[in-house]
């Protein structure tokens, strides 16, 4: 939950009509309706809420709510209870209408006046617009003249990344839903931002007094960040083809997680606090210029392969993409913060499709021991690390180097280890829809966040249109281009292993490379 949720997370969200766009589709399905599912089994929606989907698609309530129990029954993964159903059920409408038919939008507001007059919703409304971006701006422009907009309560938009392609349509894109809803209105959803243990990197940071002494650059050697898949592109050819791993990514989950590492401790634990210290990241975020990517960033493109013993065909094979497709399934960048806790550090990301495992972690490299003292006489001595884990285990661990029992002079690495089923926390649609239901936006995403990432993304984006940066292959089922890795030379000369479900205690030994024996 969002900072201004923490002191009760079990507190009932206000009064409201949510309204959903896109009620047919594939996020609604999958994320949404689950995440409400949630919501009324843990007692979180008050009796004054309902539930309006709209698309072109015609239903009736009844049958809509029969599409809504099969989309449960195929994604809550511990079965739908009746009793939470019956109450859910009644509170789900349907309205079938056209985003860019203004009749429709007037349709849909008399409807919402009618379900309204049955109960007290507070005279609130949150729209959810879960479509193709392209109607994003147009949607918003209708809500206002169709009056959907004007109400006596409060009244929230949500919408799906991506925020534009670029600096210049988002900036378009932002022009033209503000002509219908504030900035505190607006509420631009990253998922990866709902994730349990991203909101946990705060906790981790913020409630613990001895990282505070060691989060700057005179402890910390590099950061990186993966976040890696083991599918291709799937039925998403269309929309990849036009964003790559750049802009599906880069400009969005991988930017967020490296704010999170490396902002200021906020002056209070308020929305607008957290945001600023996150927004002064991107202002110090080292940029690039076009004919200097090459040097900082790689790029790359699965080939065919195989995928734990099964062949896989490479990217250009994959329906729907062009034969010549020059789009990037993969980048890898080395990235600087330019201010006084982190000059000098470098902040590596890296993520791809087609890789070995599906794995999101963070790892904080710490300095090294001086080399030719004491344990480290030879320089071989493995440095501690603290690794977040964020998907698909959630949890964390410290390595150490500790003396391997039963020796005299045998140091190994040892991971001092939390972890935490992820079927116990909740899923990140879920959390960002209770907070966004209480106006907490403090995981998501303000304008200038977005502004500030596309200036970072667009010069790099031009410069791989313009093929200065080297489009490499890799064969599905490695861990990307050989160029990936030689990126994180000399400092430190290697990505560090990623154990997908696996404890990093069955293997870290192996892992790390040898032990360390010390001489007396």
């Amino acid at each position: 939950m969002g900072v201004e949720s923490q002191v009760n997370t079990r507190r009932q969200v206000p009064p409201h009509v949510f309204v959903l766009f896109g009620a047919t589709g594939d996020l609604a399905h999958r994320k949404l309706f689950p995440a409400l599912y949630q919501l009324e089994k843990k007692g979180l929606l008050p009796d004054g809420m309902s539930i309006v989907g709209t698309a072109r698609r015609s239903y009736t309530d009844d049958t809509f709510r029969d599409e809504v129990r099969k989309a449960l029954d195929s994604f809550v993964k511990e079965g739908v209870e009746e009793d939470v159903w019956s109450r859910l059920a009644p509170r789900i409408h349907y309205i079938a209408g056209n985003v860019d038919n203004e009749d429709d939008f007037r349709k849909l507001a008399d409807f919402v006046a009618e379900i309204e007059k049955e109960k007290d919703h507070g005279g609130n409304r949150l729209f959810y617009l879960s479509m193709a971006p392209r109607f994003f701006g147009e949607t918003a422009l209708n809500l206002k003249k169709a009056g959907l907009a004007d109400t006596k309560g409060w009244r929230r938009l949500i919408i799906e990344k991506p925020f534009g392609h670029d600096y210049q349509s988002a900036a378009e894109l932002n022009q033209e839903l503000s002509t219908a809803f504030s900035e505190d209105e607006i509420f631009r959803i990253d998922h990866y931002l709902g994730k349990e243990m991203v909101q946990n990197i705060e906790v981790i940071r913020f409630a613990n007094s001895m990282f505070g002494p060691l989060w700057d650059n005179r402890s910390i050697a590099c950061v990186q960040i993966t976040s890696s898949e083991t599918v291709g592109v799937e039925d998403r050819a269309s929309y990849y083809e036009t964003a790559g791993a750049l802009r599906d990514m880069v400009q969005n989950h991988m930017l967020q997680m490296v704010m999170m590492v490396a902002m200021e401790p906020p002056s209070r634990l308020h929305t607008e606090a957290i945001r600023d210290e996150k927004v002064k990241v991107l202002r110090s975020l080292r940029a690039y210029r076009e004919d200097e990517v090459g040097q900082y960033v790689v790029r790359g493109q699965y080939a065919a392969g195989e995928i734990d013993g099964k062949p896989v065909p490479g990217y250009r094979e994959e329906p729907g993409v062009a034969p010549d497709s020059k789009t990037e399934t993969f980048v890898a960048a080395k990235l600087f913060i330019d201010n006084f806790r982190w000059a000098g550090v470098p902040f590596y990301i890296r993520t791809g499709k087609r890789m070995p495992k599906k794995s999101t972690e963070i790892v904080i490299q710490f300095r090294n021991m001086p080399e030719h003292l004491y344990f480290n006489q030879d320089g071989k001595l493995g440095p501690n690390l603290l690794v977040i884990r964020i998907n698909p285990v959630e949890g964390m661990y410290l390595q150490l180097n500790v003396k391997r029992p039963g020796t005299e002079n045998v140091v190994v690495p040892v991971a001092l280890e939390f972890s935490q089923p992820a079927d116990k926390s909740p899923e990140a649609y879920e959390r960002l829809l209770h907070d966004a239901m209480h106006g907490d936006s403090t995981f998501f995403t303000r304008w200038d966040e977005v502004a500030l990432a596309w200036k970072f993304v667009d010069p790099i984006a031009n410069a791989f249109a313009e093929d200065r940066v080297p489009l490499d292959t890799y064969k599905a089922g490695t861990w990307g281009p050989k160029a990936s890795d030689d990126l994180v030379q000399p400092n430190p000369g290697l990505w560090w292993p990623l154990y997908g479900n696996e404890s990093p205690m069955q293997d870290l030994e192996r892992a790390v490379g040898h032990l360390v024996e010390v001489k007396r």
